[in-house]
């Protein structure tokens, strides 16, 4: 992929990584996250106009701490420390590092020292920034003059006279920093140089090439959930090979409300797919009999789904030679980083998750990509709004929205009380503030009174919230007066649910998901 001019995050394992990345590629320019210790001539690429040391959630005086590979130091490129970073800028080049009698964590005040820095253009001298760090700089290396302090950082950002090389204490990326959107566009675009050039109309342009060349007269099978990344994967391959591609939906019965039609009129009435739909509701459904421990049903319904779609697969009148997936940046990033610095770190199903007896090469155009960045791609092809800004949605559906064994009924009085929290939002225009919202069908059971008799029948929980990363959300303060609506047409519409509660816990403590 031709991405221009680029960015280059180095990843000291902090949860904010990503953000950064995504920041960057916010302003045309293209990102990419790289291991700490990638090696200093592979950074020597010409196209590599800047590099960032991202925070991490060791200290630089910990066994074992992470650090830069040999030669990193001598790069002759701008280089931007962001707290851990800037603490291993510090030690590395002869400055003091301590460790705080607290952890600071949360919002500071930021004062500037001088109002003539590249990187500082445009903010005032007191900004509000937020603070997340246990060690701080005690004293800077020769040739660095300190340019910012706050009350508990006495060196909260520093850069050198002569290099290139700058570092800050707190988190540009974060939405609580004020003006960090400034700061990183002045690093990107002041400093380093770059020009906006990463936009979406040329991503498609040059995969869509891609993909003719890689694929020739061969045919590509395309798992198709629904769900906006297997969506506008299969637009960009169908968009480059046509009737070369088949998608097939595998509708296991634990679907939103309407899944199967509102996919089978898109993609093949709309769009014109090769489409297989397949209804196998009866055998997932049989197999997660009685099954309530949640990832029991995971491990049930992948196993399922796989064998389905393999099945489908031999029926078709050709071979395929590629199997096409919507894997996106994050999922690579997280399975090619396994064991590396990252807490909280996992192996994406996407990634490497091909059944090796199915014997076809992977084909996945949306792994350079975020998803707000696909999302993009999706409009520009003319995917619906109801499909290509829809919220997330687990790939196990509903069997992990209902906190007890599944069967028909409870599937059905879940899918309509979802969709009248989504249809509301959707009605109040409260959708698109929101980052995920969701019904939850409780193991509960309560009295009420309907008309003049006494029920006692099922607890629904409403969950929304409002998030940037999905690593960390907030619950969303919906109006009373709406949350109000929606509990009334649930109870009234929905036999076998005459209770409704609200979820109003964030991550951390608790997860988006229940289960």
């Amino acid at each position: 992929m031709e991405t221009g001019n680029k960015i280059v995050i180095l990843d000291f394992g902090s949860q904010y990584t990503k953000l950064i990345a995504r920041r960057v590629r916010e302003l045309s320019v293209y990102s990419e996250i790289l291991p700490c210790d990638t090696p200093a001539d592979r950074l020597r690429d010409p196209l590599i106009k800047g590099i960032v040391l991202s925070g991490g959630p060791k200290s630089v005086f910990d066994e074992g701490a992470l650090s830069t590979a040999p030669g990193f130091w001598d790069l002759d490129v701008p280089i931007l420390g962001i707290c851990y970073g800037l603490q291993l800028m510090c030690l590395n080049l002869g400055g003091k590092v301590e460790s705080a009698s607290d952890r600071e964590y949360g919002p500071a005040t930021l004062e500037l020292k001088t109002d003539d820095t590249a990187l500082f253009r445009g903010f005032d001298k007191e900004t509000r920034v937020w603070m997340s760090h246990g060690d701080r700089l005690q004293a800077a290396p020769d040739g660095f003059r300190v340019v910012g302090t706050s009350e508990n950082a006495p060196i909260t950002a520093m850069i050198h006279e002569e290099r290139p090389l700058m570092g800050i204490q707190f988190h540009p990326e974060v939405s609580h920093t004020v003006n960090g959107k400034t700061l990183l566009a002045n690093f990107v675009h002041g400093i380093c140089g770059c020009e906006p050039v990463w936009k979406m109309e040329s991503y498609i342009e040059q995969t869509v090439a891609e993909i003719r060349e890689r694929v020739g007269d061969e045919h590509v099978l395309l798992g198709l959930s629904g769900g906006v990344d297997s969506a506008v994967a299969s637009l960009l391959i169908h968009k480059a090979i046509g009737t070369q591609l088949t998608c097939v939906f595998v509708d296991h019965g634990l679907m939103r409300k309407n899944e199967r039609r509102d996919v089978e009129e898109s993609f093949h009435g709309k769009f014109g797919m090769d489409l297989v739909s397949v209804d196998a509701s009866d055998l997932f459904l049989g197999k997660l009999a009685d099954i309530q421990d949640p990832e029991e049903k995971r491990k049930i319904i992948g196993r399922t789904f796989v064998e389905v779609f393999e099945a489908e697969a031999g029926k078709l009148p050709y071979k395929p030679k590629f199997l096409g997936q919507g894997t996106l940046y994050p999922d690579v990033i997280e399975s090619a980083h396994a064991g590396g610095p990252a807490q909280t770190i996992k192996s994406h199903h996407n990634v490497g998750g091909l059944p090796e007896k199915m014997d076809m090469k992977l084909l996945e155009p949306l792994r350079e990509l975020f998803k707000d960045e696909v999302r993009q791609v999706g409009r520009i092809l003319g995917l619906p709004e109801n499909l290509v800004g829809r919220h997330p949605f687990p790939g196990p559906g509903l069997a992990v929205r209902i906190i007890d064994a599944v069967d028909r009924e409870s599937i059905a009085m879940l899918q309509e009380a979802d969709a009248i929290f989504i249809d509301m939002l959707r009605e109040h225009k409260l959708y698109d503030d929101v980052s995920q919202a969701f019904a939850v069908l409780l193991p509960v059971k309560t009295v009420g009174i309907m008309g003049d008799e006494r029920t006692h029948e099922r607890v629904c929980a409403l969950r929304s919230v409002n998030t940037t990363d999905f690593m960390t959300a907030d619950w969303s303060r919906l109006p009373y007066e709406f949350l109000a609506q929606v509990s009334a047409r649930i109870v009234n519409e929905v036999a076998g649910i005459n209770r409704v509660v609200l979820d109003i816990t964030s991550k951390p403590p608790g997860t988006i998901e229940w289960e």
